[in-house]
This record gives structure tokens, sequence and C-alpha cells, in this order.
């Protein structure tokens, strides 16, 4: 699966194993660790949307996993959370969580990983100088999903403001981390 486009971190560390075994493994290793980051969660009271480190963790998941595995890891993360399995922001879970305001933001984080993915296997996230880009397109796309899904019961300018606006100098902060740690594991792992 994870194998059929151009070699993504994940491909060149595991280059060996049973590739079908390697897959679902790196698979349920990126759902776990965007679990595991959906519980570093600020509220914040003036919007429903919280402050948390699943965007980050979505984006070096992708990036390390490729868009197909990105993608299934992130549909995965979303299918445990809509089941009942406490993997979202703060524990929560549920379908219900999964309709609510949020709701757009786990849309995006699938369409995200596949985009960020994506530009990972084409080598953007292997220099210093490019490695920004897939995880700029990435955090675009959960924007435009999750203010998208707010502005249909907010409005777009509350959308804006409750779901964009308070979320950008962080965001800015976990786009430049990412673009600094993946092409240094990059170097590692030559």
């Amino acid at each position: 699966m994870l194998s059929t486009f151009a070699p993504t971190l994940t491909t060149r560390l595991f280059p060996r194993a049973r590739a079908g075994w390697r897959d679902l493994g790196l698979v349920l290793a990126g759902t776990l660790f965007v679990a595991l980051l959906a519980q570093v969660r600020v509220p914040l009271p003036f919007t429903p949307v919280p402050l948390t480190g699943q965007t980050f963790a979505v984006l070096l998941a992708a990036a390390a996993l490729g868009s197909r595995g990105g993608a299934a890891s992130l549909a995965l993360y979303a299918a445990l959370g809509c089941l009942g399995l406490p993997v979202f922001a703060g524990g929560a879970a549920g379908l219900a969580y999964a309709l609510g305001p949020t709701g757009g933001y786990l849309l995006g984080f699938v369409i995200a990983a596949w985009v960020t993915g994506r530009l990972a296997e084409r080598g953007l996230d292997r220099r210093l100088r490019t490695a920004w880009l897939p995880f700029l397109a990435g955090t675009l796309v959960i924007y435009l999903c999750g203010a998208g899904w707010l502005a249909l019961s907010l409005g777009v300018e509350k959308a804006l403001a409750l779901g964009v606006l308070p979320f950008l100098i962080g965001d800015v902060i976990k786009v430049g981390l990412a673009a600094l740690a993946l092409p240094a594991a990059w170097k590692l792992a030559r």
C-alpha cells in the first residue's frame, strides 16, 4: 500500500519488512500518534474549537506515511472516534461529536493527510527550503474544511473569527516545527 509511490520516510526506515504488515503497523502507529497528541488540548473560552496537538500530528504522520498511508491512518482515527473510542481532542468520542462544530476539522484531517503525504512523496519534505510547502498545504486544507463546516451553522465571518484566526500563530509554529523535523529525520535516515 505505502510502497507504490516514491519512498517516504517510513518506507526508507523499514524497507525490508513485509510490506503488508509494515503498512498496517505504520497506519496503526500514525493513528495512535494523532490520538495521543489530540489529548494535548487547551480549551479556548471564546470558541468551540480547542487548541490541540492534532494538526501537528496529522502533518507529521502524513509526511512520514505518504498519501495513502496518511489518509488511511486519519480515516482509521476518525472511524475509531465515531465508534466511541476516546481518541478525539480531550478524550471525546462518538458520532455526535464528529458531526458537531469540529466535525469539518476531522474530515479535513483525512484530506490534508492525503495532500501532505502526496507532496512528501514528491520529495518536498526532505529539504529545509521546501519542507514547509506540504505542511502549509495540509494546514490550509484543514482550515478550509473546518471553517467551512463551522460556517454552515455560524456564518462565514464567525467561522473565520472562531475557527481560523485564533489558531494562525500556533499553526505557523506547528508548520515551522514540522518543516524542521522532517528534513532532520531524513538526514538521520540516510
